[in-house]
């Protein structure tokens, strides 16, 4: 069940990622390291009623479901897998819709992706003859998104732990200066979504996710500052 937290301001919208990805039936599986898979979606249903994570040894039959997303109709979302037996599974998504209806997307395995952001290097277009100086070289950070912790295009802060009920976690949210803003303590829901009133303004906060004391990510998200 959704639950909506409410501390004190915002508007909100969808990050822009690195690279657009297209939406369901497309999803994408990537090995980010430490024993982790991140099936990832992009969905633009809006009469979608349930999505299931399946896997298998094989990429057409015996597959099992791993997991049922809380929250089907956000718009993005996806999990970490770090219970996998190895990192040559097959994934697919399960998704059902109004009316009965159901699909099976295709079967893929996991491609390596060790980053989190990428770095774009622009180059002057006037002549250099053959140097260039490098301080003339502009890199731009491109932003990819927690997986965990991010806008809705609704303008809410979507929290998306599946598996909330059977760990302890807890999330600290900061300034981007650093500065504590608030923390919300065991957190036993596998979705929650948090109002943009929880902020004071517009533009970039950090957060930490934790599970019991173990760090597991610190990462940031935009609130845009039309409000």
């Amino acid at each position: 069940m959704m639950k909506q937290f409410a501390l004190t301001l915002v508007s909100i919208s969808l990050f822009v990622c690195a690279a657009a990805q297209k939406p369901l039936p497309e999803f994408s599986v990537k090995d980010i390291g430490g024993k982790r898979i991140v099936i990832s979606w992009v969905n633009e249903l809006t009469n979608i009623k349930q999505i299931s994570i399946q896997r298998s040894f094989d990429s057409g039959k015996y597959f099992k479901t791993i997991l049922s997303v809380a929250d089907p109709s956000a718009v993005q979302n996806g999990f970490a897998d770090s219970k996998a037996p190895n990192d040559s599974m097959y994934y697919r998504l399960f998704y059902a819709v109004d009316g009965g209806a159901f699909y099976f997307t295709e079967a893929k395995r996991p491609f390596k992706d060790t980053t989190t952001t990428a770095t774009v290097t622009e180059v002057p277009k006037t002549p250099v003859f053959n140097t260039i100086d490098s301080a003339t070289v502009k890199k731009i950070e491109v932003f990819t998104p927690s997986f965990y912790v991010y806008t809705q295009k609704d303008g809410y802060v979507f929290i998306n732990l599946p598996d909330a009920d059977k760990e302890k976690y807890h999330l600290k949210f900061y300034e981007d200066d650093g500065s504590f803003l608030f923390e919300i303590k065991g957190i036993t829901e596998p979705a929650l979504t948090l109002d943009k009133t929880n902020f004071l303004h517009g533009g970039w906060f950090r957060f930490e996710l934790f599970n019991d004391n173990k760090l597991v990510e610190k990462h940031k998200f935009y609130l845009p500052k039309d409000f």
